[in-house]
This record gives C-alpha cells, structure tokens and sequence, in this order.
C-alpha cells in the first residue's frame, strides 16, 4: 500500500489508480467479511450494469469494458452461484437476455450500503463536502 508521502508526488493518472485500489480492496474485504458468496471486481461491474434491468447479453458485452470471453465467464460463474438467471429472448434464437435473481439483488444492495458506509467514512475524514466537490468533478465532462 502506498504510504500518504508518497502519494504526495504522483500525477493525477496515479492518484486515481491509487485511491480507486485501495477503496476496491476495502470495499472488497468489507463485503467477503460478511459474506459466504465471493463476488469479484469484475462481477460486481456486471451486476452493476444489469441491477433492476433486463439487458441481452450482446448490449452487456457493448457496454462494459472488459473481454467478450471475459464476461461470458463472469456471467456463468454469476449464474452458478445463484445470482443471476440467463433467458431467451423471445422472437430471437441467437440471442439471451441477463438479470440478477432476488439473491443478486439482496447481495447488490447489501454490497450498496457497505459502500455507503465506506462513502461516510470517507467523508468523516475529509470532509462532506470535499466528497461531493470530489464526485462532482469525476461527473465532468473531461473532454477526453
């Protein structure tokens, strides 16, 4: 982990890196302590993406930022765990549409109100304030 002089002299591309490591483990270890079902980073993206929707799994893989072969096995790891059920589409043979069963969306917003916690701990620390003056800046277009 790296040690708050040290962030000291990092560029902005590091900072992001840093901070978004250390807040993913802790919200990560957060979730495994109370938690019998491992979800991972990546799983949890998914999840993200399709919680109270019902997208094909074509518009998932458009959508999200990591490998087709990679989400096809995320999503069958998900579905083997019970968390989210693969359909046909109706009038569409090829294609299958996602959504997270009621386990899914129990363990989603369980995982929700963990990083809340961790939001308002943030916050207890640096500011209410600064946290939204912070999340307001990552909500900009940054024209890149």
């Amino acid at each position: 982990m790296t040690s708050n002089s040290e962030l000291q002299n990092l560029d902005l591309i590091d900072l992001l890196s840093e901070r978004h490591s250390l807040v993913r483990r802790i919200s990560e270890k957060a979730w495994n302590d109370q938690s019998e079902i491992y979800i991972s980073n990546s799983e949890w993206y998914i999840m993200a993406r399709i919680f109270k929707k019902r997208p094909t799994i074509s518009y998932v893989t458009k959508n999200v930022n990591i490998s087709r072969q990679a989400i096809h096995k995320f999503i069958k790891n998900l579905s083997a765990k019970g968390l989210v059920e693969v359909q046909n589409v109706e009038n569409n043979k090829k294609e299958k549409c996602i959504q997270l069963t009621a386990l899914g969306e129990e363990c989603y917003e369980k995982n929700a109100a963990l990083k809340a916690q961790l939001e308002k701990k943030i916050a207890e620390k640096i500011g209410a304030e600064q946290v939204n003056i912070l999340k307001d800046i990552l909500k900009l277009d940054w024209g890149i």
